[in-house]
């Protein structure tokens, strides 16, 4: 195990990466236990209101996630200083993500149907970090064999092709798939070459006069929401709580 973690881990200088992912992993699961319990009115934590105003958590996130981030650029990938400013910016990272419905709505959402986002956003990071951590790089470049990779035409050409495959998947709905996508080609491929969501901007511009494809557009969409909407609601609702029914004011932490 100590032979496979010295080859696999650090040797290719991917140490930090994995403290950061262990930091950020463990800082959202405690601060989202925290939350709740304030949420609950239990245990000695309380909102922060110095002088009234509440102080989110995604401040101190901003503030850490700069101050690792700046620091673990200018450490490189080796050594205690990397490891330490590795760990920073995962914390902050766990805590600004842990808000990103409250950035993304400029708004308290935390408690609602809108604060999920967060819990997706996190999931979302935390498995593209493993894949990473995998060896898989952005936009499948590590599957070019080395004299591909010298070759400095197929190397733009490899990243052209599935940049448009993740651009085609995103355009028709499938924002996960794109995400994927940028490590994993076959999935950004599956996202292309499969019908849009019905709400999609490509649905709205190519299936406007194609009655059929719009059908069954909709009918596919509505098989995988009624489908995976349940799961995904209680994977959600396990992680991070579930939300208010009616949004109370007061009750965001």
């Amino acid at each position: 195990m100590g032979h496979w973690f010295d080859q696999n881990i650090v040797e290719p200088g991917k140490l930090p990466l994995l403290l950061a992912l262990a930091a950020f992993v463990l800082t959202f699961a405690i601060t989202r236990v925290i939350t709740r319990m304030i949420r609950a009115g239990k245990g000695p934590f309380r909102n922060i209101t110095p002088g009234g105003m509440h102080i989110h958590h995604v401040v101190p996130g901003v503030v850490l996630s700069v101050v690792g981030g700046f620091g673990a650029v200018a450490s490189g990938r080796q050594g205690v200083t990397a490891g330490i400013c590795a760990v920073v910016f995962g914390t902050g990272a766990g805590l600004v993500l842990d808000e990103f419905a409250l950035i993304l709505h400029l708004d308290d959402v935390y408690w609602t149907e809108q604060g999920r986002q967060s819990v997706e956003v996190v999931v979302l990071t935390a498995a593209l970090v493993l894949l990473v951590l995998a060896g898989f790089s952005p936009l499948g470049v590590n599957e070019l064999s080395s004299d591909e990779q010298q070759g400095r035409l197929g190397v733009i050409l490899t990243l052209v092709v599935n940049f448009c495959f993740v651009l085609i998947a995103l355009f028709k709905g499938k924002a996960r798939l794109a995400v994927v996508g940028t490590l994993v080609p076959f999935v950004a491929l599956i996202g292309a070459i499969r019908l849009a969501r019905p709400t999609s901007m490509w649905a709205k511009r190519f299936y406007r006069n194609r009655h059929r494809a719009r059908a069954r557009s909709l009918l596919r969409a509505y098989h995988h929401d009624v489908r995976w909407a349940g799961p995904r609601r209680r994977f959600q609702d396990l992680i991070g709580g579930a939300p208010d029914r009616v949004p109370l004011p007061g009750r965001k932490t």
